[in-house]
This record gives structure tokens, C-alpha cells and sequence, in this order.
């Protein structure tokens, strides 16, 4: 949905519970121009959708969200102050998918979030 066209990776590793992702936001985006006009800011649900798709290509396949036990926003992510993000997820797969998660750029937390998915 939005890999390759609101964000790239430009660095990404990952083993079987975990990805560490460098992701880099395109700041000239159009969901900027609604959200917010001159004060560019990224939606809370736009950096939860961008975990589950760094997630379901790891995995390689389409997840759906079953429950979500902590979302944390801590700081707003202005594109134009800070468009790389490192994107960290670890989880644990069976029936259904725990996921701990969280967006940082140097020592600043943008925000956590703790997901199930199936």
C-alpha cells in the first residue's frame, strides 16, 4: 500500500523473530497535503500500516489485524524534520502473530505498539 511510494527501505535486516528496518519517508507525499497543509505530519495509523507491511514482506503473506494491546504516539514525525525512521519489530508466529513494535530516529521514540495478527 504505501512500500515504494509514501516510504523506501534503504536499510533493512531481520532473522526468524525480529526486523530492524531503515525506512525513508517522501516527504513531498500527498497524504501531506491533507494531513497537515505547511506542518506535514504522519498519521498514527499510516505508522502502524507501514509495520505490517514491513512485516507481511518478511513473512510473505497477507496479515489482518486481530487484536492491539499498546499503541503508543510519543512524538509527531514531520517528513521534512525526519524522514528516516528506524522501524524495530519483534515477533513471535503461530496461530496468531504477537508483535511488539516501534519507530526511533537517534534517541528519540516516535512510537510503540504492541499488535496480534492472523
Amino acid at each position: 500500500m504505501f512500500l515504494n511510494n509514501l516510504y523506501t527501505i534503504s536499510e533493512i535486516s531481520s532473522d526468524s523473530q525480529s526486523i530492524s528496518a531503515v525506512i525513508i519517508l517522501d516527504p513531498v507525499h500527498e497524504i501531506f497535503i491533507g494531513h497537515f497543509p505547511g506542518a506535514p505530519v504522519t498519521p498514527g495509523v499510516v505508522q502502524l500500516q507501514i509495520v505490517k507491511e514491513l512485516l507481511e514482506q518478511h513473512l510473505k503473506k497477507d496479515l489482518r489485524m486481530k487484536t492491539m494491546r499498546v499503541c503508543k504516539f510519543l512524538q509527531i514525525i514531520n517528513p521534512e524534520e525526519t524522514p528516516e525512521i528506524r522501524i524495530d519489530i519483534k515477533f513471535t508466529e503461530g496461530e496468531v502473530i504477537d508483535v511488539v513494535a516501534s519507530g526511533s530516529y537517534e534517541d528519540i521514540i516516535y512510537f510503540k505498539t504492541q499488535v496480534s495478527y492472523i
